[in-house]
């Protein structure tokens, strides 16, 4: 695959989100020498990220998984694991269910989010560790790094980039890197 970017140390080049000027819900996102738009939540950014709040949370999140609708081969240059998304696929978001924030498969009974949507917005998306590895009910679920609306409109607390972007940042992209919401 080529050289991995690193920062400082060796370790992975952290991909790291500021709030645009004059905007909550835009972001300028970036990775090495890399500057690119993104949007945020509808609600801008928390530090106290509650479930259903349509904010992005302030943290620092490993990248976890990726997924990929089977139509898009360029996830198949990725680093990172890429699994490949079936019409079946959803992800628990009711902080009530045990398999809160955690993927899962139709028919499912609890509050979900479809990972094969229509508007093609989840074609590339990949899992950040928020609430995933220390889950705490209630505390937002799906936080994931995915493919932006032409117009970036906001998200409900995702963080997101146009697909053309995408394409330059995923294969640099490995289980070592971390997105930083400052």
């Amino acid at each position: 695959m080529g050289r991995k970017p690193h920062g400082i140390k060796g370790k992975p080049t952290p991909i790291v989100v500021r709030t645009a000027p004059r905007d909550r819900c835009r972001a300028i996102l970036q990775f090495g020498s890399l500057r690119l738009p993104a949007a945020l939540g509808r609600s801008g950014i928390t530090s106290r990220k509650r479930e259903g709040d349509g904010a992005t949370p302030r943290a620092a999140m490993p990248v976890l998984d990726a997924y990929r609708r089977g139509e898009r081969r360029l996830a198949l240059l990725s680093q990172l694991p890429v699994k490949r998304i079936r019409p079946n696929m959803l992800w628990c978001d009711d902080p009530r269910h045990p398999a809160y924030n955690r993927p899962v498969k139709a028919p499912f009974p609890a509050g979900h989010e479809k990972l094969r949507r229509s508007d093609h917005l989840y074609d590339i998306c990949i899992v950040l560790d928020w609430n995933i590895a220390s889950r705490r009910r209630g505390c937002g679920s799906a936080i994931f790094f995915h493919i932006a609306r032409p117009d970036y409109s906001p998200t409900e607390g995702c963080v997101a980039i146009s697909f053309r972007d995408m394409q330059r940042l995923l294969p640099k992209l490995t289980k070592g890197t971390r997105l930083i919401v400052l």
